[in-house]
């Protein structure tokens, strides 16, 4: 099973394709046991044109070997990460 581990007060900086610097604060990472990745779950804390909060998914180096973040590679994943924070905003509205 996965396990969440909410990250608090966690940020980092990513740049966008024209150079521009983002700050972006962790929500959670986890690891899975059914692929062997760690994932990192954050957000730039900007809405979408819903009012929703934007949040992305990435493949990280737990060990930090790697700085570089690698997208989700299969539906697999990005179900595992949508159930996540699905069961995370159940446990806010409670």
């Amino acid at each position: 099973m996965n396990e969440e581990k909410p990250v608090t007060n966690s940020v980092f900086t990513v740049k966008d394709e024209n150079g521009k610097n983002i700050e972006c604060e962790i929500l959670f990472t986890f690891e899975s046991p059914e692929t062997n990745k760690n994932y990192i779950v954050y957000t730039d804390n900007t809405k979408d044109e819903v009012g929703a909060l934007k949040v992305y998914a990435n493949i990280y180096d737990k060990n930090g070997n790697s700085k570089d973040l690698l997208p989700l590679e299969t539906e697999e994943e990005w179900n595992t990460v949508e159930a996540i924070l699905s069961k995370l905003e159940e446990k806010d509205d409670k």
